[in-house]
């Protein structure tokens, strides 16, 4: 039980050290130290160990070796030169004067040679801690960050199946202890002001390696970062570290790149536009030979992308059958009918974006409407041989709405209008035209009223039968009325003058009977 304590407190040890930790505990020197009084000194093993002796029955690792432990110290020399150790701390229980002599350490890397050292326990202080536990440390094993070791500790003379092995990882250079000290994993601190109208991002550099110039770049971050082609050094003896980098779009995987002119120097990246992913929906483009809608993504993201048509009131509703997950490969739709209203929806989690290609562009396909004697006729003109499905439906009270009154198919050659006579009795008929000879397609809806025509037109016909006549009687009679008019006035004027006459006659007759007189 007690061998399977120790490998879980190994286990514990271990995952501590991995995680790592915000600040290393310092040295000043590398040594061996031995507790409660135990004189002991340190010298290198030989490459070939010694073979192992049979135990007595008293001997175990349980009675031996316990309460192990490994953790990472650093030593600095001076700022920015630190080094990392290895620390192995045991309990060792001294059975017998004879038994044990000392411990042996070893350190296993891969690509690495083992590593060894003989901790001596003195023959007078063996005897006065007899039976006694007592406390041993070590670090003088040097190690790199992110390291992946194993380490071996046994019993000098070794005593064959008593030992305390276990796995041991080095804190990484994510730790902000090592990135400040340690020169393999010193990366510089960036920080950036963003210019949106110049597109230019001036980056300034902290903590950078002294005595060492300064690469930067801009790269496309992936499983590695892809340079862009942007790139500058930012030199050891410049008192300002600073540059200023353009860009062409804020692409949230668009980073700002740093590292140290030196071999194999780690580097870090800050990300300025991490969150625009409204950046990423566009570049779709159409092959209209294979009438294929494609979209690659500039970044890895991992999105929904599927078809949809924009309605009226700017809902724009999925195509059966279009949705498509990907991160990083190209989104392409085969047979696609290139219309306006045909649109592109990216879905991240909870936010959609809706880009439409075609909005803007010229249309393979349009449905004419005109008015001729009193009704409306439609025509279908494309601009490529096509197919499409036409369907009456009426939306009048009579009938529920969107009720399928026919449908008929109609092929359409290139440039060859085709015409859709809409007759019936009833108002309100809508007709739906789709194209049906490729994958993905919108409908077009175009609802007239017939009866409205037809009935204006029929009363306009009987107002006219009405209102001819009736001009040409009140015309006649007015030339009726006229002509009655003057011959009244001809007839009083000849009347006045045959009553003048009259009476000049009467006055000569009295004048000549007075003169007679």
């Amino acid at each position: 039980m007690i061998p399977w304590l120790l490998l879980l407190l190994s286990c514990c040890c271990f995952n501590g050290a991995a995680k790592g930790i915000s600040q290393l505990e310092r040295i000043d020197r590398c040594q061996t130290k031995c507790y409660q009084g135990l004189g002991c000194k340190t010298s290198r093993e030989y490459w070939f160990a010694d073979v192992c002796q049979d135990p007595t029955k008293r001997l175990n690792s349980a009675t031996l070796l316990h309460n192990a432990s490994i953790s990472t110290v650093m030593r600095c020399e001076q700022k920015q030169k630190c080094g990392l150790y290895l620390r192995i701390r045991t309990v060792v229980q001294l059975m017998d004067k004879d038994s044990i002599h000392g411990i042996s350490i070893c350190t296993n890397s891969a690509g690495m040679m083992t590593n060894c050292q003989t901790i001596q326990f003195t023959k007078a202080s063996r005897r006065s801690m007899l039976g006694m536990p007592v406390t041993v440390e070590n670090d003088y094993t040097e190690v790199s960050p992110n390291q992946q070791l194993e380490v071996t500790v046994k019993t000098v003379p070794s005593y064959c199946g008593i030992t305390w092995s276990s796995k041991y990882h080095t804190p990484e250079c994510s730790n902000e202890d090592l990135r400040k000290n340690v020169p393999e994993c010193i990366t510089g601190t960036l920080s950036y002001v963003l210019s949106p109208e110049k597109k230019e991002l001036t980056i300034s550099v902290t903590d950078m390696l002294a005595d060492h110039d300064y690469n930067l770049r801009l790269c496309h971050k992936d499983f590695i970062c892809i340079g862009t082609g942007v790139y500058t050094q930012v030199k050891k003896e410049n008192p300002l570290k600073t540059a200023v980098l353009p860009y062409s779009r804020p692409l949230p995987c668009l980073c700002i790149e740093g590292w140290s002119a030196v071999v194999d120097a780690p580097r870090v990246q800050v990300c300025p536009f991490k969150d625009r992913l409204e950046e990423l929906w566009f570049g779709i483009t159409f092959d209209p030979q294979e009438e294929a809608l494609i979209w690659e993504p500039p970044c890895p993201v991992k999105v929904v992308v599927c078809l949809c048509e924009n309605k009226e009131d700017d809902v724009c509703v999925d195509l059966p059958d279009s949705s498509q997950s990907v991160s990083r490969d190209k989104v392409r739709f085969a047979k696609v009918d290139p219309h306006p209203k045909l649109c592109m929806k990216f879905t991240v989690g909870s936010q959609s974006w809706i880009q439409c290609p075609f909005a803007d562009g010229i249309r393979v396909w349009e449905v004419t409407v005109s008015t001729q004697h009193g009704h409306e006729e439609m025509q279908i003109l494309s601009r490529v041989k096509a197919k499409f499905s036409v369907e009456l439906r009426s939306t009048s009270a009579e009938s529920p709405v969107g009720e399928t009154n026919n449908r008929k198919f109609v092929e359409v050659e290139k440039q060859k209008p085709v015409k859709l006579e809409l007759k019936g009795e009833k108002c309100n008929l809508c007709q739906q035209v789709k194209r049906i000879d490729v994958n993905y397609a919108v409908t077009v809806v175009h609802c007239t009223q017939l009866c409205m025509y037809k009935s204006s037109s029929l009363a306009s016909s009987d107002s006219m039968w009405i209102i001819l006549p009736a001009a040409a009687c009140l015309s006649g009679i007015i030339i009726i009325t006229l002509g009655l008019c003057l011959l009244l006035t001809i007839y009083r004027k000849r009347k006045e003058k045959d009553i003048c006459l009259s009476e000049k006659h009467t006055d000569t007759e009295v004048s000549e009977l007075q003169t007679h007189i």
